[in-house]
């Protein structure tokens, strides 16, 4: 029997509770209702044409036949799988399935009129980038929301409390601890932004895209107008033109890199902290009943943000693969794209138990004021680059270069060593006192957001 302990991926077994939203829109019965809405949605469409057989449809059996999308339950997934094993074809079922439904609701003799003129990439064309796209906006977006909406408040309360900056792991010109973070929120407000400007592409279009049943039936129907109408305004999406027998995928791949990058900022804030709490900036919220490690009773690992940058990794490489695959396929159809698209939630998945421990490793997080301000009073070497600064604008003499022999290499400089210097400059009093007044706390430049 299958459960939680049972399941093949972490995705569907130790992580479901966090990727459980996810299910209504990637799962197997999910795509199943996708794929009947767009069935159901055609043809009432088709009646709003109206096609000439279809005037005589009562158009108040449209709620019963929107129910079978809008009320779809578990006994009429199963029934779409029991065709299936008949036809052995996923889309045909869902044809079948409705047309059965047909007979029950009082249209046996509008049948025929269910899928017609389509092939099965119109159906999953269209119902793949619905699901990509309702999954998007109910409950990825807000996650990475909350992400950047945490990340922005803590920006904010830690903006003026200065820091050791560090490049190349070297102690470098001072920052603050907020402004390294809204370096973080700005990125992703900016990919955030991005994403907004990229289509959900769907191809609508008959066998090989050209609408030939459609226009041989209904030579005088302008069957480009009615698609794009019924893709773009019934559905939502963004209809292709130009299509072989499948939607080129290319705004799907666009999007997918446009997801990699946000998880690739979220892997480097990840790695960031992570390197703070190593170095004791950050402490940890601590749980008695917690355990940090089997030998090692004093630990207190920063597991959240490891478990959030090693599930980033995973999304990005599944995406990485999508956006390289979908958008190649030979000729006018192969069917490759057919057996990755299914796995279009998974990297959403991967995200969404990163975003999740992401925010439980921020919100475990003690700003250690203590063990930063000693590291920049460790490390006073850090305004020479102010010092040398101040004595270019009066033109001393290779201020750079005698700067350089006082500090670098060198440790143990400290504030009497700095001043020392200063006092034995052949500058005047005024700037001698300008040159005091500069320290490792107030020597963070211009902080502005």
């Amino acid at each position: 029997m299958y459960s939680d302990l049972t399941a093949i991926s972490p995705v569907d077994g130790r992580y479901r509770k966090h990727t459980d939203p996810l299910s209504a829109y990637f799962s197997e019965s999910a795509i199943i209702r996708y794929r009947i809405l767009v069935e159901v949605e055609y043809f009432i469409a088709l009646c709003k044409l109206p096609l000439p057989q279809l005037k005589a449809v009562d158009k108040k059996l449209f709620p019963k036949l929107r129910n079978l999308y809008g009320k779809f339950s578990p006994e009429m997934a199963e029934r779409v799988k029991a065709i299936e094993k008949e036809t052995n074809h996923d889309v045909k079922a869902i044809e079948y399935f409705v047309k059965e439904k047909f007979d029950e609701i009082g249209l046996k003799k509008f049948r025929e009129f269910v899928h017609f003129g389509l092939t099965s990439q119109d159906i999953n064309n269209t119902a793949f980038p619905l699901a990509l796209r309702d999954s998007y906006r109910d409950i990825v977006e807000p996650m990475i929301e909350n992400v950047f909406g945490d990340l922005l408040a803590r920006s904010r309360q830690w903006k003026d409390i200065p820091m050791l900056a560090h490049t190349h792991g070297q102690p470098a010109s001072p920052t603050t601890v907020g402004k390294e973070l809204y370096v973080f929120v700005e990125r992703l407000g900016m990919q955030l932004a991005l994403l907004e400007t990229v289509p959900i592409s769907a191809k609508f279009g008959g066998a090989t895209g050209n609408f030939n049943a459609h226009l041989a039936a209904y030579p005088s129907i302008n069957w480009v107008k009615f698609a794009n109408k019924f893709v773009n305004e019934t559905l939502g999406l963004e209809r292709c033109q130009t299509t072989t027998q499948i939607e080129h995928y290319d705004n799907l791949a666009a999007f997918f890199d446009n997801l990699k990058r946000i998880n690739t900022i979220l892997i480097d804030l990840d790695r960031d902290i992570w390197s703070y709490i190593s170095m004791d900036y950050f402490k940890q919220k601590v749980k008695k009943t917690e355990t940090g490690s089997s030998t090692m009773p004093h630990k207190v690992n920063p597991i959240d943000f490891e478990n959030s940058e090693g599930n980033l990794g995973l999304a990005n490489a599944i995406f990485e693969h999508l956006s390289a695959k979908l958008p190649i396929s030979r000729l006018q159809r192969d069917l490759t794209d057919s057996t990755v698209i299914r796995n279009m939630g998974v990297p959403l998945a991967h995200s969404l138990i990163a975003y999740k421990s992401l925010l439980k490793g921020l919100d475990k997080l003690i700003l250690n004021d203590t063990k930063i301000k000693k590291e920049l009073e460790a490390n006073w070497a850090v305004v020479s680059e102010a010092i040398q600064t101040i004595l270019r604008r009066e033109n001393y003499p290779d201020p750079y270069e005698a700067l350089k022999a006082l500090t670098r290499g060198e440790s143990g400089i400290t504030k009497a060593t700095i001043h020392s210097f200063i006092d034995q400059l052949k500058v005047s009093k005024k700037i001698k006192d300008e040159l005091k007044s500069i320290t490792p706390e107030n020597y963070i430049g211009i902080i502005d957001f």
